[in-house]
C-alpha cells in the first residue's frame, strides 16, 4: 500500500469506498530492519569499543589519546563525543528511533574518518581507504530517505516516513557536526 494511501478504495464511482486489506509487514519492512540492524548494531559495537572498550577495544582513555595524535583537542572529549555518536547512532539506527538523528550521528563520524584517517589511503578498505565509511554514510542517508519502515519505533511519529526533509537533515547536520569537530 502506498505511503499515503488511505486505504479506502471503489471499483466504480457509482459504488461506495469499502476497506481494502492492508499487509501490516511487507518485504521492504523487513529488508530495511535487516539493514538496519546490521549497520546498527556494528556501528553500535565500534562505539563500545571506544568508549568502554568492549569487543576488543581500547576503550576512552587509549582512544582519546589516538584522537590527539589526529589533532584532536582535547583527544578524550572528542573520543567521547565519536564514541557517543557511534554508540548512540547506532542504537537509534537499530531500534529505527529519531532515525533521521541517529543517521546524523553516523554521516557526521564517517565524515571525520573519511578526512582524518582514510582519505589518504585512496578507495579501498584493503589499503586502509575510505570504502567503510563511505558504505555506512550512504546506508545512513538511505534509511533517513526512505524511512525506518513499519518494524521501527519511528512509526509511530510523523519523521517516521522518511523522504527529502528527512535525509537532508541528516546530511545536513551530519556535515554541520563533522566541519565543527575539523575545526572548518
Amino acid at each position: 500500500m502506498a505511503k499515503h494511501d488511505t486505504g479506502w478504495s471503489s471499483t466504480s464511482p457509482q459504488q461506495p469506498a469499502r476497506r481494502t486489506p492492508e499487509r501490516w509487514v511487507t518485504a521492504g519492512d523487513c529488508g530495511l530492519l535487516l539493514l538496519r540492524l546490521t549497520f546498527g548494531l556494528f556501528m553500535a559495537g565500534h562505539g563500545a569499543q571506544k568508549l568502554f572498550g568492549l569487543f576488543g577495544g581500547q576503550g576512552l582513555t587509549a582512544t582519546g589519546k589516538g584522537f590527539g595524535a589526529l589533532g584532536y583537542h582535547p583527544g578524550k572529549l572528542f573520543a567521547l563525543i565519536g564514541g557517543l555518536s557511534e554508540f548512540l547512532g547506532g542504537l537509534g539506527l537499530t531500534v529505527g528511533l529519531f532515525t533521521p538523528l541517529a543517521a546524523a550521528a553516523l554521516i557526521g563520524v564517517m565524515i571525520n574518518a573519511m578526512v582524518t584517517v582514510t582519505g589518504a589511503h585512496g578507495l579501498w578498505e584493503t589499503d586502509g581507504g575510505v570504502e567503510y565509511s563511505v558504505a555506512i554514510a550512504v546506508v545512513a542517508i538511505a534509511v533517513a530517505a526512505i524511512g525506518p519502515g513499519r518494524l521501527a519505533l519511528d512509526r509511530f511519529f510523523r519523521w517516521g516516513d522518511g523522504g527529502w526533509v528527512e535525509a537532508a537533515f541528516a546530511l545536513g547536520l551530519g556535515g554541520i557536526a563533522a566541519g565543527l569537530s575539523l575545526g572548518l
